[in-house]
Formats: structure tokens, C-alpha cells, sequence
């Protein structure tokens, strides 16, 4: 009677450690810390759907292209450099009449730091802007609600753009 409780409490153990080894519930899907840019139309104040812009990174290794032009967006995913201070983007207007001058530029400045999160998720790294800069060719200006980007899915940026014809008038009158 003995060895059948030992065994019992041994498949039970085993159970326990073989479930909650498997666990991670603990972890959120997203599992790198990527700040997400909402699109708002500066004369507005609401978010607003744009179309024929290229968002890529700037000086990125292989393909930095992060939003094709073809694309309607509302956000925008920027992902910083772990092994730097800063990070730039460039945004391609892709309007008749426009050419890679009218480009805008915003570059990300930022500490990074690992974070580790638990044993079941690992580590990440976290990172907290500490400034942004950015050309005004179209892109009217850039809000940080959050300066804090973990791997919670959450905007933590506003990227504010004139309404189509405020912006092409905007760059016809600049030349």
C-alpha cells in the first residue's frame, strides 16, 4: 500500500512539473519591445487612414521597408536598434509631383536597456526615447504619449500629417 501512495504521488509530481514547465500564460504574444506610431491628421486631431507614403528605416541592413506605398495606414510599427542611441526613418510620398527631396526624415533618440521578464518569457530589451527630431517637408509634427517602449501592444507615438490636398499645397508652396 505504501509503494502504490509513493508511486501515485510521483506520476502526480511529475504532472505538476511537466504542466507548469510548459506554461506561458505568464507571456504576452509579443515578445519584442516595438513602439507603434498612430497616423492623425494634424488639422483634425483624429486618426486617419494614409495612403501612398513608403515608411522604411533609414541605413537599416537588408530590407527596412516597414510600410509600402500601395498600403492604407493607421499605424505604423518603428522598431529601434538595440545596439545604438538612434534610430531614423524616412517617410517616401509617393504623390504626382513629388520627388525624393520632398522626403521627411524622423530620427528616434533613446536609451535601451535588457529587461528580463520572467523565466518563461526570457529577456528583452526595453528602451525609453529621450528625444525625437524630424524634417517638416509633410509630416507635420510627432506626439510621445509614452516615452517608455516595452512589448506591450500599445501606441505609444502619434505621427501628425495634414489632410492630401493641405499637404501637396503645403509642398508646392515650399519650392
Amino acid at each position: 500500500m505504501k509503494h502504490l501512495f509513493e508511486i501515485v504521488l510521483f506520476v502526480v509530481v511529475a504532472m505538476v512539473a511537466t504542466m507548469s514547465s510548459c506554461n506561458t500564460a505568464g507571456c504576452l504574444d509579443n515578445r519584442s519591445s516595438l513602439p507603434l506610431a498612430d497616423i492623425y491628421s494634424s488639422t483634425t486631431n483624429r486618426p486617419i487612414m494614409a495612403d501612398s507614403i513608403e515608411i522604411g528605416g533609414v541605413d537599416a541592413p537588408g530590407d527596412s521597408i516597414l510600410a509600402n506605398y500601395n498600403e492604407h495606414l493607421s499605424k505604423v510599427y518603428l522598431p529601434l536598434r538595440s545596439d545604438r542611441s538612434m534610430t531614423a526613418f524616412y517617410f517616401e510620398y509617393k504623390w504626382k509631383g513629388m520627388t525624393p527631396a520632398d522626403n521627411d526624415t524622423l530620427k528616434i533618440y533613446y536609451t535601451s536597456y535588457p529587461y528580463f521578464a520572467s523565466e518563461e518569457c526570457g529577456a528583452m530589451y526595453r528602451y525609453r526615447i529621450t528625444r525625437i527630431e524630424h524634417t517638416s517637408i509633410v509630416l507635420d509634427s510627432v506626439a510621445v504619449l509614452d516615452s517608455l517602449v516595452t512589448n506591450v501592444e500599445r501606441s505609444i507615438m502619434r505621427l501628425y500629417f495634414p489632410t492630401a490636398e493641405e499637404s501637396r499645397s503645403r509642398v508646392l508652396q515650399m519650392r
